[in-house]
């Protein structure tokens, strides 16, 4: 079964804003290489530049729960965002969906 996962970022120091989009932009490739990732995109918000929107999916809850011990958690999302960040995890299910 598909598992979708939505994480909101919110950077509270303006001058991180840079690294931690560099961050993400750096995540993607290694995401979309790992195994059972079926889409994963960061969108940064033209409102509010210190508020981002991950959008993930994964072809199962196990891919994503392995997905914590690849490289773009372990080399750049724990060292380099979670210091710098504020974040809420939301698993998540499309509105209107049999899921």
């Amino acid at each position: 079964m598909i598992f979708d996962l939505i994480v909101i970022v919110r950077v509270p120091e303006s001058d991180e804003i840079p690294a931690v989009a560099d961050a993400l932009a750096r995540m993607r490739p290694l995401c979309l290489a790992e195994d059972g990732c079926v889409s994963w995109e960061a969108y940064q918000s033209q409102d509010d530049p210190g508020r981002f929107v991950l959008v993930e999916r994964w072809a199962s809850r196990a891919h994503w729960e392995a997905h914590d011990s690849g490289d773009a958690i372990r080399k750049i999302y724990i060292p380099e965002l979670l210091p710098r960040v504020e974040r809420e995890v939301h698993p998540s299910s499309p509105v209107g969906s049999a899921q």
